[in-house]
């Protein structure tokens, strides 16, 4: 059995690898998406993330693809009570934003594509300054205390902005948010470590991060020269600096190490901060799956290594 982890502030006791469910839907259809979930549980996986707007980005899509599979798959094999499911409202856009009433309309369909009647993390997807925060934060509050969601989290917060939430849900007394979800990896630190980090810690909240293998860069698959056939190439070519190779240098020597995978080794990094609880990665395939899964704990001067080479 895989270690699990507890998320702090919660009761939400989940596998060291939170199983994005971007891809489903997307780059993996549902007898693929249905494969990556049964390794992922045959591995001790049991936290899921998604959002109702994946994969609204693929031409004939409507959005909430991936909940509709990852409800069908968890309806199929009965299931829902073992796992920890997590979505999102604000960037659908026939959903947009976090009004009282949007969050309510959103995710009530979400809760139907994913054939539950509770959601375990919900998160607000992006900040939606249009919207006063305690307006959002009594309708999460509400939306609590009738049992149809267990936590709420932020995701693309600045810290300032995270700051401000968590310090109207202790003057109000309203539901909290126990979990920022942003863009971390080795290749993009900040603004985590710079602005959003020492706000998690003041709060004793922690981070659960998006891109940790930063949209596949982090893999391995991507080297100088080399063209790779991904729908996602386009999006690492910010990576493919002289500091990114040189940390997907570090990253083989570091696997080679510990006998691990690059994808295991980029995640333990992100574990080995504190104030993580569980980095996301997806994957669409059974062959991705088992790379990322990998449990891996990098001795200290390993994470010093890394954090050198990718300052």
């Amino acid at each position: 059995m895989a270690p699990r982890i507890a998320i702090p502030e919660t009761d939400l006791v989940v596998h060291p690898l939170c199983l994005g469910g971007n891809v489903f839907g997307w780059s993996a259809d549902e007898e693929e998406s249905f494969a990556v979930l049964d390794a992922y549980v045959a591995a001790g996986g049991n936290f899921i993330d998604t959002a109702d707007v994946y994969s609204e980005w693929k031409p004939g899509n409507q959005g909430g693809e991936s909940e509709s599979i990852i409800g069908r798959w968890m309806k199929s094999r009965g299931n829902r009570s073992e796992m920890v499911i997590a979505t999102k409202v604000a960037k659908l856009s026939t959903r947009p934003g976090l009004s009282p009433e949007n969050i309510s309309a959103a995710l009530d369909d979400s809760l139907t594509r994913l054939q539950t009647d509770y959601i375990d993390l919900y998160y607000s997807h992006e900040d939606d300054a249009t919207v006063p925060m305690e307006q959002t934060l009594l309708r999460y509050t509400e939306l609590i205390s009738v049992g149809k969601i267990r936590y709420i989290g932020a995701s693309q917060h600045t810290g300032a902005r995270l700051q401000e939430a968590l310090d109207i849900s202790k003057r109000d007394g309203y539901a909290s948010y126990v979990a920022l979800q942003d863009h971390y990896n080795l290749v993009a630190r900040n603004p985590f470590e710079s602005e959003q980090q020492a706000v998690l810690e003041a709060y004793g909240i922690s981070a659960i991060p998006f891109f940790g293998l930063a949209r596949g860069f982090l893999t391995g698959k991507y080297r100088p020269g080399l063209t790779v056939d991904s729908v996602r190439a386009d999006g690492v070519v910010e990576f493919q600096t002289e500091k990114g190779w040189a940390v997907v240098e570090c990253l083989d020597q570091v696997a080679k190490k510990y006998g691990a995978s690059i994808s295991a080794i980029a995640l333990a990094w992100l574990r080995a901060n504190p104030s993580v609880s569980t980095p996301i990665a997806s994957a669409r395939t059974v062959a991705q799956l088992h790379e990322i899964v990998q449990l891996v704990e990098l001795e200290a001067a390993d994470v010093e290594l890394l954090n050198r080479v990718s300052a």
